[in-house]
């Protein structure tokens, strides 16, 4: 096992095991911290990618669904960090991946609502000013009824989000000022459910042929 390791930093084993949903690895991290709950804590929620994103960003951004399951039996940890590129929480990594895959809407609905069930807060926007609810497939109902289910449970809990307590909070619930050529192409829209979902499709394709 530890040839297996050598050169690799525990943050670098940490981001590989959120990408491949090794949680054999992350066990053996969180074990090696002998029950010392503060630098349990601090690695889980501290950890951070080149690209900004926090370990469950990571894990959400490649469904990893046993590892995440692990990172939320965690002390204290961060349901609802902030990624630097997009401003996303990991709710909103979640359904990307969700549209990303659509022969795994099973699985992300698992995901999603185990996420949802641990605290992921469905009101917090990121920088294109877009909950995560408004990123999903139109023609994914199943996910999107999920997702008002928990937004409606938030909204009888609280009026409001405190965004000082949310890990990078720049932009949650902010209108922060958007770039032109920054607009969200998995973005919201408007009109009837075929107009809808063939201007959803027109932006995928642009995207992925840039």
């Amino acid at each position: 096992m530890a040839a297996e390791h050598d050169g690799a930093t525990i943050q670098q084993r940490l981001l590989g095991a959120c990408q491949r949903d090794n949680v054999d690895d992350l066990q053996e991290i969180i074990d090696g911290c002998k029950g010392d709950e503060a630098k349990i804590s601090d690695l889980m929620n501290n950890t951070v990618s080149p690209m900004g994103d926090y370990l469950y960003h990571v894990a959400a951004k490649h469904g990893s669904h046993w590892v995440i399951n692990l990172l939320l039996d965690q002390p204290d940890f961060e349901c609802d960090p902030i990624n630097r590129r997009e401003g996303d929480t990991p709710l909103h990594c979640a359904v990307r991946w969700a549209n990303d895959n659509p022969t795994k809407r099973q699985d992300a609905l698992a995901l999603i609502d185990m996420m949802l069930e641990a605290g992921s807060d469905t009101r917090v926007k990121n920088k294109a000013k877009l909950t995560a609810i408004q990123l999903v497939d139109p023609s994914n109902k199943q996910l999107k009824d999920l997702i008002q289910e928990a937004e409606q449970a938030n909204l009888n809990a609280a009026d409001l989000v405190d965004t000082n307590d949310v890990k990078g909070n720049n932009s949650a619930f902010i209108d922060i000022p958007q770039q032109d050529d920054e607009s969200d192409e998995d973005a919201e829209f408007s009109g009837s459910d075929d107009e809808e979902r063939a201007e959803w499709e027109r932006r995928r394709k642009a995207r992925q042929g840039r």
